[in-house]
């Protein structure tokens, strides 16, 4: 191994190192709020479900706010985060609505269909932005994913209004629709980069949660 090698391991940051960095701490809160949502959702406690789901949603967006406030962060420091959330994003707005739709169906095989179209709807959505980023006028490509999990919190507050196979059948519905707006050719406005749209979204999280913890007590 050459000195050149051997100077950049030394230099390069453990990963660990990372954890560190508060955006990064923010957005494995929001991780931590996803995996419960994921475990309400398979046990069948969807109203606590919800208050996961939206609140993993209200770390996502703090993280983003938080890291273009602070100050001293290297280029390094940028591109992890980047990757931390678009790892995180699959989880929080791939594989939750997934399996949420999945234990919602009683995990009947019509509702495999439906959790694979999800899921992979937003793995393309987000290798496409990946790849391209946001448009020309600073605008998403496709419904950004993190709407799924808003939409569907609230879609939740009216499920006592159905049938559990009519609000099933609704639910379906919705996600399949959220998964063509995903992957569809249309600019929709970035509003997790709005420190005004952060305030409506703690509002919105916080008055949720809120009903969701009263129906459940």
């Amino acid at each position: 191994m050459s000195a050149h090698s051997v100077d950049t391991l030394e230099s390069q940051p453990t990963i660990l190192s990372y954890v560190k960095d508060l955006p990064n701490v923010c957005s494995l809160a929001g991780l931590a709020c996803t995996v419960s949502a994921i475990y309400l959702s398979i046990l069948g406690i969807y109203y606590g479900a919800m208050i996961g789901m939206i609140w993993a949603v209200a770390f996502d967006w703090a993280d983003g706010l938080i890291a273009r406030r602070m100050t001293g962060r290297t280029g390094n420091d940028r591109i992890f985060g980047g990757q931390l959330d678009v790892v995180i994003d699959i989880v929080s707005y791939g594989v939750t609505p997934a399996i949420l739709l999945l234990s919602y169906g009683r995990f009947e095989p019509e509702f495999l269909a439906g959790a694979f179209i999800v899921l992979a709807a937003s793995a393309i959505r987000l290798s496409y932005f990946s790849t391209y980023g946001l448009s020309s006028d600073s605008k998403y490509t496709g419904l950004a994913l993190d709407n799924n999990s808003i939409v569907l919190v609230f879609l939740f507050l009216f499920d006592r209004v159905f049938s559990e196979t009519v609000f099933s059948i609704i639910l379906y519905a919705v996600c399949m629709l959220l998964a063509a707006l995903n992957v569809a050719q249309i600019k929709t406005p970035k509003f997790s980069g709005n420190p005004s749209s952060v305030y409506v979204l703690a509002v919105y999280t916080l008055s949720i949660s809120g009903i969701y913890a009263w129906r459940l007590l």
